[in-house]
């Protein structure tokens, strides 16, 4: 038997993450905060790359080692999964464009930096409930899924802590638009 790299994408992700923590903690001080880390509103500077940068890479950083498995704890268990189901090149695509979305988001909205791939598990939960979908049907799956979880986050979101709420809805967003608008392969 041999070990196989069976999703690209997720796997790719996961140690480019754990990377970037490993280096942030120990040989690269600041790492996570200077490259890794989305500003809130009034802190992007149009003339910094590394603010545009940050618009997708915060998906990439995390606080802590108790952080980043919290997110790859789902994300490599659910990954896999739709990677094989949609491909690797378009799972690829939308966890971009969900970091790109909960990125824009957080700068126009909310005055509080983000960080971490949240949104990315939150995105993944809910297209996994499309896994059994056809045309012209709503999985009830989706809805229990949309129910439990988003439900969860809005409640949450009137809470004062640490987490944004807010990136976990607006990544169950766009899994579920990619979830009705995307054909598997």
């Amino acid at each position: 038997m041999k070990l196989k790299y069976n999703a690209p994408a997720v796997l790719t992700f996961a140690v480019a993450s754990a990377l970037v923590l490993l280096l942030s903690t120990t040989l690269i001080r600041g790492l996570t905060v200077n490259w890794f880390m989305v500003p809130g509103r009034g802190g992007f500077r149009p003339g910094d790359p590394r603010c545009w940068i940050s618009l997708v890479s915060h998906v990439i950083g995390h606080a802590d080692w108790n952080h980043l498995f919290s997110n790859f704890s789902f994300i490599l268990l659910l990954g896999p999964i739709l990677e094989e189901s949609y491909g690797s090149v378009s799972l690829l695509v939308m966890m971009v464009l969900t970091a790109l979305v909960t990125g824009i988001l957080n700068v126009l909205i909310f005055s509080s930096p983000l960080l971490g791939a949240s949104g990315i598990v939150f995105m993944m939960i809910l297209l996994a409930s499309f896994t059994n979908f056809s045309r012209g049907e709503i999985p009830l799956t989706f809805l229990l899924v949309l129910v439990i979880y988003l439900g969860r986050e809005i409640f949450n979101s009137f809470s004062n802590n640490n987490i944004s709420e807010f990136a976990h809805i607006a990544g169950g967003f766009c899994g579920s638009l990619f979830g009705f608008f995307h054909t598997k392969k």
